[in-house]
């Protein structure tokens, strides 16, 4: 006879388990539910008349020929919706004395920038409205405008006349004010003396996030409740914006956010659109839907970056770093957006990124201009600091003579380190960057790829082989509600989860997180299974409907995972304890005696156990509980994390740069990436992909372009160019693992890393290429026009640090600066 072993086989851990994503069946065949989709009974649909024009007073709007046009059923101006339009606010003022114009949905008065909303228009189908949008006549007033972020600084032309100034705010970081550091003045004065001084200005160029699924909003204001259908990151951050502006009270408004075709930080936003789809169908009493064409979408959608950067590095010979002064200007726009002002701030804690510097201060000044409004685009003020930096140590390390990534371990912290304290005040908690460098030279090779570009310059060959490193880190997992108070952020960085324990055995997870694409409902299952030793497939993950989700921050800066991942791991922990007096109950045990496993208690000992979904069915029964006992083991929790999480990494990239035409060539493109513990590596490896294509899309093609009148001339995909995969190459992606200690699953972030990370990897292995001509910058995007043109001016002074007396455009960084928003003694430590 054979002996039969009818032992369980042992459950497969779910987390590190490459499973495909749960929700992708529904998306990629389009069987879902997108704002567009949705149909209502009696359902409008409206049509913005937008300003085109930069700046100018409206005079008159005529709306007659419009309101008689087939289909039309109403068309309303900012003095129609005045009273319920509410304002589009600014949550992050970043000084006390910041100046903000107000931002309304659409404006009674003045437009500020092309695209803004002059009028709407509502009809009984989409096509009716735009018709009859085009015949609304408006007449203006053209008043100056200013479009360029450097003239802004001088005040000649006014964004806003009422304001005085351009300027919005200023804000700075020292760290010898807040006690983490030297005197920044004094390194650079001994490294004038016998060191080495490095200036540079580099210019981060104005982006256009480009998500998939344009901007789409429904209103039904027929129920109890008012409900709100968009494609948003935030929907409950959307909802308080809507009540604290309206006057609508928060209990009466439902806002859901469906699938959701991407966002990038560009739907972040409580938008004029949604104001004023929700003014319109209060006015009407009926549902009403507005959805953006691409072409609104790429003028009126909030941009990203756009950024003047004024660096000072010194060094010692050897170039040990001894200091760092960092100068920012930052186009916000016409408005002050929801966290616009914030963004450079955000950069402040990042340009010193994984480097040892003594000294080091950091400033920013915002200034209004007349074009799009300015707000977080995927990465957030990292992505520039990043830049920066990355550009300027391999500026150092051609001064010292050495290779870049020699210098970068010179200055680098070590593995050994760590917990370490930088100079700008933030705790970087785990790291190796070691062991992430080792492992990218070795899948690059490193070593043979410079000898063949050595062997190419030496042969004169006209394709030159160009090296680019990145060693970079990040903060995300925004963020510790104190540290955000203190920055005066109006809100908080926790996130809210629950857990309900079904009587048939499934689990239902709600979570304050807000997926666009991300994965979610995939990792989220992996982590409820593996807590609560329940399968994969019975656990079912609810967001983005502020009537289910009751509680949540919403999604970006990557902290779905760090943040609302470890509320999630914190409702499993409750329901555990809670089902653990169940469980003692029915197995006639004391309760400290119990073990839980793979979903089971068990006496120890014994093999005398019983199931948590058992429990759950007996709870909803009630038949045999504790006395006193709540006939429920489900929990709800919140979390705020302590710190930020800080994923790191190396990339490295070769481009091959043919010098007769400019045109450049991405070779081999390689990236190791440190993201602590990882839930799910085929998500993780899709959020890398994407990632780099944006980062390297800044760095090769994508650029915002107006003319001299305000008009964005690369307002579609015909002139702002987005990359296809025939654009790219197969890039080879591994990891490290360094795990979090800021959370108990140890996970860090992983959304933004690429874009971050893959921009200077990719300039710096262009001018890497051509440094030997005399090239040390090419302004973003490095087009073919662009390297060719600095090619055939190579050797006009482009090495020589721009003098401080040519640049007055730059807020003064002294410490006198006697502003009550400039301090940040405590930051972020």
């Amino acid at each position: 006879m054979t002996a039969v072993d009818d032992r369980p086989e042992a459950r497969t851990a779910e987390i590190g388990r490459a499973r495909r994503r749960k929700e992708d069946q529904r998306l990629i065949t389009g069987r879902t539910k997108w704002t567009d989709n949705i149909q209502l009974t009696g359902m409008l649909h409206l049509a913005m008349v937008r300003s085109p024009l930069a700046h100018a007073t409206i005079t008159n709007i005529d709306t007659e020929a419009a309101r008689s046009a087939p289909g039309v059923i109403a068309v309303f101006t900012g003095t129609d919706i005045a009273d319920i339009q509410g304002v589009n606010i600014t949550a992050w003022p970043i000084s006390a004395d910041q100046k903000s114009p107000d931002h309304l949905p659409m404006p009674l008065e003045r437009v500020a920038h092309a695209g803004e909303i002059v009028a709407v228009v509502a009809a009984r189908t989409a096509a009716a409205a735009r018709d009859a949008a085009e015949l609304v006549d408006v007449d203006y007033d053209a008043l100056p405008a200013v479009l360029d972020l450097k003239e802004a600084a001088t005040d000649a032309v006014l964004a806003h006349p009422s304001l005085g100034t351009n300027k919005s705010a200023f804000w700075q970081l020292d760290s010898k004010e807040g006690g983490t550091g030297e005197d920044v003045d004094e390194a650079i004065r001994q490294a004038g003396i016998d060191g080495i001084l490095i200036e540079r200005e580099y210019r981060q160029q104005r982006l256009i996030p480009a998500f998939m699924e344009p901007r789409s909003t429904v209103v039904d204001p027929t129920g109890e409740q008012v409900t709100m259908w968009s494609a948003t990151q935030i929907p409950h951050i959307l909802r308080f914006c809507i009540a604290a502006t309206t006057g609508l009270p928060e209990s009466k408004i439902r806002v859901i956010a469906p699938d959701v075709g991407g966002g990038f930080g560009g739907k972040l936003q409580s938008t004029p659109e949604e104001f004023v789809t929700l003014a319109v169908a209060r006015k009407l009493g009926r549902p009403c839907k507005y959805t953006e064409t691409r072409s609104e979408s790429m003028v009126s959608a909030h941009h990203g970056r756009d950024q003047w950067q004024k660096l000072t590095l010194c060094a010692q010979k050897d170039g040990t770093v001894t200091g760092l002064k960092v100068e920012l200007m930052a186009d916000l726009g016409a408005y002050a957006a929801i966290v616009g002002g914030g963004v450079p701030v955000l950069g402040a804690w990042m340009f010193n990124s994984i480097y040892k510097f003594p000294a080091y201060r950091f400033n920013t000044t915002n200034y209004y201009t007349n074009k799009t409004w300015v707000d977080a685009y995927r990465g957030a003020g990292r992505p520039e600091a990043t830049y920066a930096i990355e550009r300027l140590m391999d500026e150092l390390a051609a001064e010292v003579g050495v290779d870049p990534l020699e210098i970068r371990e010179k200055n680098w912290i070590r593995h050994d380190e760590f917990p370490f304290t930088t100079v700008a005040g933030m705790t970087y908690d785990s790291g190796n960057y070691e062991a992430a460098t080792a492992k990218a030279k070795e899948l690059f090779g490193y070593d043979e790829l410079r000898a063949e570009q050595q062997q190419r310059r030496d042969s004169g060959d006209p394709v030159q082989l160009g090296i680019g490193v990145s060693t970079f880190t990040e903060m995300c997992g925004l963020a510790p509600s104190r540290v955000l108070g203190s920055l005066n952020y109006g809100a908080g960085g926790w996130e809210s989860a629950s857990i309900r324990m079904l009587a048939t055995g499934t689990v239902e997870v709600i979570t304050g997180t807000s997926p666009h694409g991300q994965g979610h409902e995939t990792a989220w299952s992996q982590i409820v299974a593996d807590r609560l030793g329940v399968p994969f497939e019975n656990v079912e993950v609810l967001h983005g409907d502020t009537q289910i989700a009751s509680k949540g921050m919403d999604s970006y800066g990557s902290r779905s995972l760090v943040v609302g991942g470890e509320a999630l791991v914190l409702a499993a922990d409750k329901v555990i304890e809670k089902a653990k007096v169940f469980a003692a109950h029915l197995l006639e045990a004391n309760a400290d005696d119990l073990e839980f496993a793979e979903g089971t208690f068990t006496v120890k000992g014994t093999d005398k156990g019983i199931g948590i979904t058992d429990i759950a069915l007996a709870t909803f029964a009630g038949h045999n509980l504790p006395d006193g006992a709540e006939p429920s083991i489900d929990a709800d929790a919140t979390f705020d994390p302590v710190n930020f999480s800080f994923p790191h990494g190396t990339h490295l990239c070769a481009m091959e740069v043919d010098t007769e035409t400019g045109a450049s060539k991405m070779r081999k493109y390689v990236c190791v990436d440190d993201i602590g513990v990882i839930i799910n590596p085929l998500i993780v490896e899709g959020q890398v992909h994407g990632g780099l294509v944006q980062g390297i899309a800044q760095a090769l093609w994508e650029g915002a372009e107006y003319d001299e009148q305000g008009t964005l001339v690369s307002g579609s995909f015909v002139d702002y160019t987005l990359p296809t995969s025939a654009d790219t190459i197969s890039f080879i992606t591994d990891h490290t693992t360094s795990p979090a200690t800021s959370n108990s699953l140890g996970t860090k972030g992983v959304g933004e890393a690429g874009t971050i990370a893959s921009t200077p990897a990719v300039v710096n292995a262009i001018v890497d290429a051509l440094r030997p001509r005399g090239i040390n910058d090419i302004t973003m995007p490095c087009t073919p026009e662009r390297v060719w043109t600095a090619i055939q001016t190579a050797g006009s002074n482009q090495s020589e640090p721009v003098p401080a007396e040519a640049q007055p455009h730059f807020e003064a960084d002294s410490a006198n600066q006697d502003d009550p928003g400039s301090s940040s003694e405590g930051a972020g430590q």
